[in-house]
């Protein structure tokens, strides 16, 4: 599978190279590093780690409750009737499914908020790169990834891509 790879790899890129042979401009951008290093990209995390800390704190509120419950049920089991251990455990492993429903929802939330800004900012990098490409005269901007074997560091425009980002951002 690895070898077809690099095979299409490589027939794909050699229309590349004959466009390239004839004084093209080439580039690439770091999506990654424009989204964590923008400021629209620590902003975004701010915000996510606010409302991360907000469900901590909700958390450890609902844990705490779950331990007081449990030490009464395990401290009071001995000597209450049947049926009140019975209801005493019902009310323990429902705070225990909502607990769960909790923790459940609010990974779901912060994963949902972190994909719409993510989305979001890498909508307006790639807008950002497109016009930057246009303006500087390149053939093709590439996203900068792990399948690249080579890349010479002249062709990489992603500080300049970030300070347009920003540029664009403060507008």
């Amino acid at each position: 599978m690895k070898r077809f790879i690099i095979a299409a790899f490589l027939l794909l890129s050699l229309p590349f190279a004959a466009v390239a042979a004839d004084g093209s401009k080439f580039g690439s951008v770091d999506v990654q590093k424009v989204l964590l290093s923008s400021d629209a990209g620590k902003e975004a995390k701010d915000q996510l780690s606010a409302r991360a800390g907000k469900l901590e704190a909700d958390k450890g509120a609902k844990e705490e409750e779950l331990k007081k419950l449990k030490a009464e049920l395990e401290k009071q089991g001995s000597v209450l009737s049947e049926s009140a251990r019975a209801n005493k455990e019902r009310d323990y492993q429902q705070r225990l499914k909502e607990y769960q429903r909790f923790l459940k929802d609010a990974q779901e939330e912060l994963q949902a908020k972190n994909d719409e800004f993510t989305g979001k900012l890498v909508e307006e990098i790639v807008k950002i790169t497109q016009e930057y490409g246009r303006r500087n005269g390149y053939t093709a901007i590439f996203v900068k990834n792990e399948m690249m074997v080579y890349l010479d560091e002249k062709a990489d425009v992603t500080d300049e891509v970030l300070k347009a980002f920003n540029a664009a951002r403060k507008k």
